[in-house]
């Protein structure tokens, strides 16, 4: 029963903080933009600081950076196609 209080908690958390982001983005259209590019320079800190040296840690480094390239390529080629 804690454990469905608290999470319960949690997600009332983030219901009450998008509907602030929601109003706030209403009220100043001009801070969506940072807020995008602030939310894509987090990914690639995480992608960039875990993800990366992590796949690189078993001996499979080869693989890794050929699926890693593989995959910024595709993403770019479909950015460009849609």
């Amino acid at each position: 029963m804690t454990a469905f209080i608290i999470a319960s908690l949690t997600g009332l958390v983030e219901v009450l903080t998008a509907l602030l982001g929601y109003y706030l983005t209403n009220l100043l259209d001009g801070l969506v933009p940072y807020g995008l590019a602030f939310a894509a320079g987090a990914m690639l800190f995480i992608i960039y600081k875990e993800l990366i040296p992590e796949s690189h840690g078993d001996g499979h480094e080869r693989p890794a950076t050929h699926s890693f390239i593989l995959g910024i390529l595709l993403m770019i080629s479909l950015i460009e196609i849609f």
